[in-house]
């Protein structure tokens, strides 16, 4: 964009804005409209009619490319391959020749019939494509008297504005009518270059459409029966191909199953094959049984007899205060009710292995423990408890299923209270339970 192109552009900015958001008054022809959107469409179909053609000319290329391309794959595998190199006098070429030679033969008959072909093809770059393409350019021609018109639409609208803000004011001064003066030449001169093109255009719009329909109609004709040549050739050429390897007098689904045999079988033989190739399945301990143990063991073994964790320790390691109760290794004597020991005199309290176990014997050293206190009265067995009781100040009908309804003076006994102060509470009030605010 030159300079003096970016000064009309910074000047039509506002009006540009005014007529995108629709502020203020703005030109509006509905025979334009209709051409502008009709010509807009017939620039999408154009460019689709030349993209569509050109990947119609790809795809046959490609497909008989990748005709001779699956020839030369197959051809690789079908080579000799030997798997006893170490060994050269046991090397023996293996393969299959015949096939090997029908590869040979099939990509001979593609690459002739992409010979043949390729005059069609070309009648396609040149019938469909290539006016397609001139099409594409007459339509950008168009595109630019479009956004001419578009430009000369704003020009028009500013200086329409303009005068009309002059000629509202109710006094003017000499200055004012020298804007006016200037403000009717512009616009007069506005109306001129808008009304030019705007007529241009929608006189000529419609007699392109009518040429465009003319301009598609020996184009779809050429590319129908080029079609038609293509298909044909290639049905020809195919349908007299004679390569022995083939055997064209069984189905497509027999002639597979004749040529693979046990093949599949055999593969499936090898070991390599398989998901798992060596080691015996390994053994699954039961979920539940004898062999089985809690999570809270912590541990997992097959050993008949195994203790829990918690019982998991070496006979070596000094008993815990836990342990003492049940595994000592000298229990204290029995109780006997023939009276305490003098602990003045020379029988002494030997010290056991254990803290729990003093602690017994100097309890029993003692004598009987003294009872334990009487349970502390629950409210249902002694005089009834102090029962929370709040006063209505309002009346309050229930909204929803749970509600307890009151009217203001009434005193609802409280039974729970809520967490916060928020939070309703729960009472009953003349035999009815419920939650109120």
């Amino acid at each position: 964009m030159s300079f003096k192109g970016f000064q009309k552009a910074a000047v039509r900015a506002p009006q540009s804005l005014k007529q995108k958001f629709n502020v203020g008054e703005h030109t509006k022809d509905a025979v334009y409209i209709d051409a502008e959107r009709r010509f807009s469409e017939l620039e999408t179909e154009t460019k689709k009619l030349h993209d569509e053609s050109k990947k119609y000319f790809d795809a046959i290329n490609g497909m008989l490319n990748h005709q001779i391309e699956f020839s030369k794959a197959v051809q690789e595998i079908y080579k000799p391959i030997s798997g006893r190199v170490s060994d050269p006098d046991s090397i023996i070429p293996e393969g299959n020749p015949e096939g090997i030679q029908a590869c040979e033969e099939y990509e001979n008959i593609v690459k002739e019939l992409q010979a043949t072909l390729a005059p069609e093809l070309e009648m396609i770059q040149a019938r469909v494509i290539g006016p397609a393409d001139e099409l594409l350019t007459v339509i950008k021609v168009v595109q630019k008297s479009t956004l001419k018109r578009q430009h000369k639409q704003l020009d028009y609208d500013r200086k329409r504005a303009a005068l009309k803000k002059i000629q509202d004011k109710k006094e003017k001064t000499l200055k004012d009518e020298k804007a006016l003066y200037k403000a009717e030449n512009d616009m007069e001169q506005a109306t001129q270059e808008f009304e030019y093109f705007n007529d241009l255009l929608k006189d000529e719009l419609p007699k392109l459409f009518a040429l465009e329909r003319e301009f598609i109609r020996p184009l779809f004709q050429s590319f129908y029966y080029m079609q038609l040549n293509v298909f044909y050739t290639l049905h020809e050429k195919m349908q007299s191909i004679d390569i022995g390897y083939f055997d064209l007098t069984l189905d497509i689904e027999a002639a597979f199953e004749k040529k693979r045999g046990d093949i599949q079988q055999q593969t499936e033989a090898l070991s390599i094959v398989r998901y798992k190739t060596t080691g015996a399945k390994k053994s699954v301990l039961p979920k539940y049984g004898a062999g089985s143990r809690l999570a809270i063991e912590g541990r997992k073994s097959t050993e008949a007899g195994s203790r829990l964790a918690i019982e998991g320790r070496k006979s070596s390691d000094p008993p815990t205060r836990r342990m003492t109760h049940d595994f000592v290794d000298n229990p204290p004597p029995p109780y006997s009710s023939g009276g305490s020991p003098d602990l003045n005199g020379d029988t002494s309290i030997i010290r056991a292995n254990s803290t729990g176990s003093s602690w017994g014997a100097a309890a029993k050293a003692k004598g009987a423990a003294p009872p334990p206190p009487k349970p502390k009265p629950s409210r249902l067995s002694g005089a009834p408890a102090a029962v929370n009781r709040a006063q209505a100040l309002y009346d309050y009908e229930a909204q929803a299923a749970g509600d307890l309804s009151f009217t203001t003076g009434d005193v609802i006994d409280v039974i729970e209270k809520g967490a916060t102060e928020n939070e309703w509470w729960t009472g009953s009030l003349n035999g009815r339970q419920g939650q109120f605010p």
